[in-house]
Formats: C-alpha cells, structure tokens, sequence
C-alpha cells in the first residue's frame, strides 16, 4: 500500500517529493514527514486539486519511485 511505502521510504523519499511538487518547502515536507494524509493536505491547499486528485498524485508518484528501485540492477562487476 502506498500509505505505508510513504511512511516507511520517507526520508529516501523527501528529497524526490520536492522535486516532484516544487511549490511545497522544507517546513511543508517536515510537517507532511511521511504521513501520507498531511502530504496530500498540503498538495491540496498548494496546487488547488481536489482530495482525490492529491491522493492519485501521490500514488503515482510513489509508484513510480518503488518501480524505479525494483527496476535498479546491481552494477556489472568486471573482472
């Protein structure tokens, strides 16, 4: 569930949700501190989506981000 990957991925995450939503702050992403709730309160009030539309960008992002860990491969070693 993306709630819990929120909460428990936060910190790898934080740096990346900043990037994804440019107009939240660092006090905006220490308040949201993973909880996925606050995070789509805040994206809410900040980009005027409805709840819904809040929640859905988060999943895809969150998504997104567990996909692109799954889809890392440990480097080539060369002997």
């Amino acid at each position: 569930m993306n709630k819990d990957i929120l909460e428990g991925k936060w910190k790898q995450m934080r740096g990346e949700a900043k990037a994804w939503w440019g107009k939240l702050t660092d006090d905006d992403l220490d308040r949201a501190a993973g909880k996925y709730e606050v995070l789509a309160g805040i994206i809410q009030e900040k980009y005027g989506y409805t709840r819904e539309q809040a929640a859905d960008e988060i999943d895809k992002r969150v998504t997104a981000f567990e996909d692109g860990l799954k889809n890392k491969t440990e480097p080539t070693v060369v002997k």
